[in-house]
């Protein structure tokens, strides 16, 4: 009866998120407030259990530090000397934007990446007389991408290093990187040209852009500093994670209040809280709630066990099956509380017999992070790229998106299959 309710609310709820009539957070909220007046979990355990609070401190640390960097003019410095380097073409700078946004997402998280990218796109495609569409879509995509290759660049990817002590940042990097790279050409091949008739070039706006000199956008005072060194500062702190051992939401509130402390005479804190993306946090906060319903009356488990009873412990099987289980269900719920159900699964997958359980890692690791391209709400880049895109009345539809990523999630698998199983299964099979 409990799973039956808690499915009901969260396929209503998505229904509602998907129909775009009613504000998504709303929505998520609303769908988890029931959840706590029906007693399918207590207020406790939304707060202590299903909420992922580092995440939301996370978001709102890196809103704060963007926001106040904002202000110093860095972004449209960034964008107009960057769009004059590539002479205006729309096509190298969705390219340009694509490759920045890979590698950011790699070498720090992906989340942080569009954070700090975003404003620059909506500059300059505002700038150009651009759509915005190909270039959001493209981000999302390729912060995704990017972000699958090293352990901090996606959340599924940290919990999974934090559980397994000797999958360190190159191990990642080596099993994942090459695969990550085919996926992301083909997806930036596809893009440029599918968006290719969109995105002409005005010779006018281009004429403009030159005659614009990047520097007289820099606001010229101390905050400019302040906010470079520090925001300098939680990247490095993001990048050393693994060496200074700080969790990556620490590192960010630290950069967060310091830099709001620097800057309070010459910025009111309220009014950078005032441009904090309260919606997308909010939203987080209900899906979470949605989604420990889910967990709550034991269903994600239910999953994880049924792939334990389908494939009998048979790692070729179990690793191709895994992976197109985290690819699909990546796409419907967020891929951070599959992934948590998983880790201890495959933890226990070692008593039947597994002496090396590294492939069903990296299967886990490719299905949710890719997964994640599927759909608006598949990953936390996602939803904040959404929330972004609303505040600056650029809203993405969920079915417009949809429309481009179910087919690069399966496109994306059908070329992890192949990978995982030569590089991973072949020898397994060759060796029994």
């Amino acid at each position: 009866m409990g799973a039956t309710f808690a499915i009901s609310v969260f396929v209503i709820c998505y229904m509602f998120i998907i129909s775009e009539k009613i504000n998504q957070a709303l929505i998520a909220l609303a769908g988890g407030t029931l959840l706590l007046l029906t007693k399918v979990y207590s207020l406790e355990d939304a707060l202590n259990n299903y909420i992922d609070w580092e995440t939301i401190a996370l978001l709102f640390s890196m809103m704060v530090l963007v926001s106040i960097t904002k202000k110093t003019g860095i972004f449209s410095f960034i964008a107009i000397y960057f769009a004059q380097r590539v002479n205006g073409n729309p096509v190298a700078l969705l390219v340009g934007m694509a490759i920045l946004t890979a590698v950011g997402s790699a070498l720090l998280d992906n989340v942080t990446t569009v954070l700090l990218f975003v404003p620059v796109m909506f500059t300059i495609t505002n700038m150009l007389h651009l759509p915005t569409f190909p270039y959001l879509l493209t981000i999302i995509f390729s912060a995704n991408i990017g972000g699958t290759a090293t352990l901090i660049g996606d959340p599924p990817n940290i919990m999974i290093g934090q559980a397994v002590e000797h999958l360190t940042f190159l191990s990642f990097l080596n099993h994942l990187g090459p695969i990550v790279l085919i996926i992301f050409i083909s997806m930036l091949i596809f893009v440029s040209h599918h968006f290719k008739k969109q995105l002409i070039m005005q010779t006018r706006s281009v004429n403009e852009l030159h005659h614009m000199k990047p520097a007289s956008y820099l606001k010229k005072s101390p905050m400019i500093y302040q906010s470079i060194v520090v925001l300098s500062l939680t990247i490095i702190g993001f990048i050393l994670h693994p060496i200074i051992h700080v969790d990556l939401t620490t590192v960010a509130v630290s950069g967060a209040i310091l830099l709001l402390l620097l800057t309070e005479k010459e910025l009111a804190t309220e009014k950078v809280f005032q441009e904090v993306e309260w919606i997308t946090l909010f939203f987080f906060i209900g899906l979470f709630m949605l989604v420990g319903g889910l967990q709550e009356v034991g269903v994600i488990d239910e999953l994880a066990s049924y792939i334990i009873w389908a494939t009998s412990g048979d790692l070729p099987l179990t690793a191709l099956l895994l992976l197109w289980v985290a690819g699909i269900i990546s796409q419907i719920i967020n891929n951070i509380p599959f992934v948590a159900a998983m880790i201890p699964v495959i933890k226990e997958f070692q008593t039947y017999g597994m002496a090396d359980v590294d492939p069903l890692w990296w299967s886990l690791a490719l299905g949710a992070c890719l997964g994640g391209n599927g759909s608006l709400i598949g990953a936390s880049a996602n939803v904040v790229v959404a929330g972004l895109a609303e505040g600056e009345n650029k809203a993405i539809s969920f079915f417009q998106f949809l429309k481009y990523g179910v087919p690069l999630v399966l496109f994306s698998l059908v070329v992890c299959t192949i990978y995982v199983y030569i590089r991973y299964l072949l020898p397994f099979l060759h060796g029994l």
